[in-house]
């Protein structure tokens, strides 16, 4: 049997050039649309705007491409984190978080990581495959929290910048009106920095940035994070500070603290000469252990002091909530390997 293409992850013009090849009318992609990505339908059947004669020809060479999560852990405080399946009998992670007014999706763009950040269990994990606009888009419309979702980090498993095309595709369809129509206010980009499709999805996309940083010195950052020796720090903030970011996109900077290695007083004030003048904030981010790395996150007092010395220089910067870590859904700590050795 002939394996049926899937609508999800589709734009309306080519919702529109399917609607067509089908004999259906043009505006039909439009009634698609709302109903796959405005209504979550699940099914082509459900698209009840369509006529029943249309919706069969629809069935005959399409599905949705909707796959719930097979696997649901939910944490102490509230975090949830679901396995997708996607292809070839692989498994991705995505995390929803509960936060008061708002409800976060950490979204994935990749199974696995091409980057090899020494702190990341996804990185460690390696790299099998880009995910396709439809495999990213379903973990949006799938998790059981959907129609609460108000806000999107693509943050997950691999480097969206990596897979740029399928990303810059997904952002269209949730921020325009024919598809999730989100403000692109709600949805953050974060990556090592990659400064080919970085420059692009600064021309391409109105959505907020969120670099990588981990270091203000080269070979510091280059032992966590190979990707410097391509895309050093430097050249990455020399690249944005020709952007304007003094509306209503934001720039912020991660950066995870490790015990000893990068939370003295002297990286402090190198990273506020870093950024000097520009309009960002820099998120602290506590280390996560993992099996095999040799590195302790930074103690609580030694974040308060890093954050409030930043801060004195004129840089923003906060201390960001760990959530999750108890079901292994914190930041650097996804990882589907396991996960899809006993699924075969």
């Amino acid at each position: 049997m002939t394996k049926k293409e899937t609508l999800l992850g589709k734009t309306l013009d080519e919702l529109k050039e399917i609607a067509v090849s089908l004999g259906m009318p043009a505006y039909s992609a439009g009634q698609i649309a709302k109903r796959l990505y405005g209504k979550r339908a699940a099914t082509i059947d459900e698209m009840t705007e369509i006529s029943k004669q249309n919706r069969e020809l629809l069935n005959e060479k399409y599905e949705t491409g909707r796959r719930g999560p097979v696997e649901q852990q939910i944490s102490s405080d509230g975090t949830a984190k679901y396995l997708f399946p996607v292809s070839d009998g692989q498994f991705v992670e995505s995390v929803f978080i509960p936060d008061r007014d708002r409800a976060t999706l950490c979204v994935s763009s990749q199974i696995g990581c091409k980057m090899n950040c020494l702190f990341c269990m996804t990185g460690k994990q390696g790299f099998s495959g880009q995910l396709t606009a439809a495999e990213i888009l379903n973990q949006a419309l799938s998790v059981p929290e959907s129609e609460r979702l108000s806000n999107f980090v693509f943050m997950g498993m691999g480097e969206p910048l990596d897979n740029y095309d399928n990303l810059l595709k997904v952002l269209e369809i949730m921020t325009a009106p024919y598809g999730m129509a989100l403000s692109p206010k709600r949805i953050t980009v974060s990556t090592v920095g990659l400064l080919r499709p970085l420059k692009r999805f600064l021309d391409e996309s109105r959505c907020h940035l969120a670099i990588s940083l981990h270091s203000p010195f080269h070979d510091e950052r280059l032992s966590l994070m190979p990707a410097e020796k391509a895309f050093p720090a430097a050249g990455i903030v020399e690249t944005l500070r020709t952007c304007d970011f003094s509306g209503q996109r934001r720039l912020s900077f991660e950066y995870i603290m490790f015990a000893g290695l990068n939370d003295s007083a002297a990286h402090a004030l190198a990273l506020a000469k870093l950024l000097k003048g520009m309009e960002c904030r820099v998120n602290l981010i506590r280390y996560h252990s993992i099996g095999g790395v040799n590195l302790q996150g930074s103690a609580p007092e030694k974040m308060l002091t890093f954050r409030d010395l930043l801060n004195s220089k004129g840089v923003i910067a906060t201390i960001r909530a760990s959530r999750g870590e108890d079901i292994l859904a914190a930041c650097g700590m996804l990882s589907t390997e396991k996960k899809a050795e006993i699924k075969k």
